[in-house]
């Protein structure tokens, strides 16, 4: 079921939007060369708990996820993508770095992500970045009152198709509200006019992710992860943005 916010109630789940784009500030800020993944995750770990917000992630069991994930950050590195279950792995120079992060604060859910690399980049890892943070600025620019679903979903496809990347439609951006995941499905490609009218009030995660030669993927042995089926890198940008009569809201927008 399709949820719509009052106004009111997406000046509520501000905060919640702030503390996650801290947080994902704070972590590139402390990922480098010789950090190690459970470092990133205990730091998360240390935020929520000061701030006093809930993890969506650490007893989150899906259908697709082998068991609950136990920990509060999605570290996907190089071929992994997406759902990059935190482990004991020290970032090495070059490593393209993808982190999602999710948690309730106030009873308000809100979810980003972004792509970086540690160390000497490479110029094919740059790109792929900017493509889906430039991807992501054009969903949000197509979340607009009386505009379709399908027109955010367009606008990410092209941009995708732009840079030469093909899409993944099994996972893409989701409802927001008082839990992580809800209606409506906002796949990465899609017909410009068509699906959901877009109304005041949604309030929806927008999520690009793309792979460097690809759009296969498989699950990691660890039950979570996602991989590239061709072993090249991927990278993930998002935002919780809510559509407001004055145009889109970008709730964990980060400084």
């Amino acid at each position: 079921m399709i949820e719509l916010k009052s106004p009111n109630e997406i000046q509520q789940m501000r905060p919640a939007g702030k503390f996650v784009g801290d947080v994902l500030t704070a972590l590139k800020e402390k990922a480098a060369v010789g950090v190690n993944l459970l470092e990133l995750d205990e730091l998360a770990h240390q935020m929520i708990r000061e701030a006093g917000a809930t993890s969506c992630y650490i007893d989150y069991h899906p259908s697709f996820g082998a068991s609950p994930f136990g920990k509060v950050l999605c570290t996907s590195v190089n071929d992994a993508v997406l759902h990059g279950l935190p482990h004991d792995y020290t970032l090495q120079d070059g490593d393209l770095v993808s982190v999602d992060f999710a948690v309730a604060l106030n009873g308000w859910v809100a979810d980003s992500a972004r792509s970086f690399v540690v160390g000497t980049p490479r110029p094919q890892d740059l790109r792929l970045i900017e493509a889906t943070e430039v991807a992501l600025t054009a969903g949000i620019e197509a979340a607009k009152v009386g505009g379709k679903l399908g027109d955010i979903s367009w606008a990410i496809g092209e941009v995708a198709h732009e840079y030469g990347y093909s899409v993944n439609l099994d996972f893409g951006g989701h409802g927001v509200g008082r839990t992580m995941h809800g209606d409506p499905h906002v796949p990465n490609d899609g017909r410009k006019g068509r699906g959901l009218k877009l109304k005041a009030g949604l309030v929806i995660a927008i999520e690009p992710w793309f792979l460097e030669t690809t759009d296969e993927i498989y699950t990691d042995p660890d039950g979570w992860t996602l991989r590239s089926q061709d072993g090249s890198r991927g990278a993930h940008s998002e935002h919780t943005v809510a559509i407001t009569p004055d145009g889109p809201l970008i709730l964990t927008a980060r400084d």
